[in-house]
């Protein structure tokens, strides 16, 4: 069967991504974002599952640096409806609870429910591993932010459900793979990302962009980030609508490549449902 590696452990909310988007790999747990990106460039797994945005909190600290230097392609994208179970050892009752754990981007969806209940909360590096301390400890006043399924990994009760601040509350995975693939065409259509950095010359990010707009082009997320520990040297992450080989994307890229000193391709892959749901 083939592998498909994911950051966190056994009933993390990357092993339900998998499960959901890959059934037919095993999933592969790492330790951090770092370890499961070099199990697919290392061959230990096929494919990678990467937490990239939250719908509640934002984007997920340090992927998008990770991401265009790792050598791998975006091949899809999966959208993870977030349901965040409070877990407590067997018999356990909210009101026994006086700290939950999990990691900081999680707490950061829960903030509502963690000041209803007066509790103090730990960062911890992997939510499922949250759980299983929690099971390790066997301790009524502690309690984990999980995944219901990492209930039954590790043997607690789910003492309340669906705590999280906003319904609807989405993680976003991108689907990470040694080779790119251009053949696909999605039935709601295609999503292109790109990694550009636009060149030290006036108004150039206003510049670059322009292709996009003359082409009738939807950028549906463009983000900013610093390199090389300088404030002056920005790089630019980018999602838009279409498919390369389309005539109108490729006038765009064009452009955008005059006025940049780096453009990667990233990924090309099906729009996920939700997009066009909406």
């Amino acid at each position: 069967m083939p592998r498909i590696a994911f950051q966190g452990e056994v009933g993390a909310y990357g092993h339900q991504a998998c499960l959901e988007a890959r059934p037919d790999h095993d999933p592969l747990p790492c330790p951090t974002f770092e370890d499961a990106i070099e199990a697919v460039r290392s061959g230990a797994a096929d494919l990678g599952m990467i937490a990239i945005e939250n719908s509640t909190y934002g984007r997920v600290a340090d992927v998008h640096q990770l991401l265009p230097e790792s050598g791998l392609h975006i091949v899809d994208e999966h959208f993870l409806r977030v349901r965040i179970s409070v877990l407590g050892v067997r018999g356990a009752r909210i009101s026994d609870l006086r700290r939950v754990r999990g990691m900081a981007i999680l707490l950061g969806q829960a903030r509502g429910f963690v000041r209803a209940h007066g509790l103090q909360t730990l960062a911890w590096s992997d939510n499922a591993a949250g759980a299983r301390e929690v099971a390790h400890l066997g301790d009524p006043a502690e309690g984990s932010l999980a995944p219901e399924i990492a209930a039954k990994v590790y043997g607690l009760d789910v003492l309340a459900s669906g705590v999280e601040d906003h319904e609807g509350n989405t993680t976003r995975f991108l689907v990470m793979s040694p080779q790119a693939d251009l053949s696909r065409r999605g039935e709601g259509g295609m999503m292109t990302s790109l990694v550009f950095r636009v060149r030290n010359i006036p108004a150039a990010l206003y510049k670059a962009l322009g292709g996009f707009a003359t082409n009738g082009l939807n950028v549906t997320k463009l983000e900013s980030y610093l390199v090389g520990g300088r404030f002056q040297a920005a790089q630019f992450y980018a999602e838009v609508e279409g498919h390369p080989e389309d005539a109108p994307l490729q006038r765009a890229l064009e452009e955008l490549d005059y006025f940049s000193d780096r453009l990667d391709i990233m990924g090309v892959f099906p729009a996920a449902r939700p997009r066009h749901e909406d």
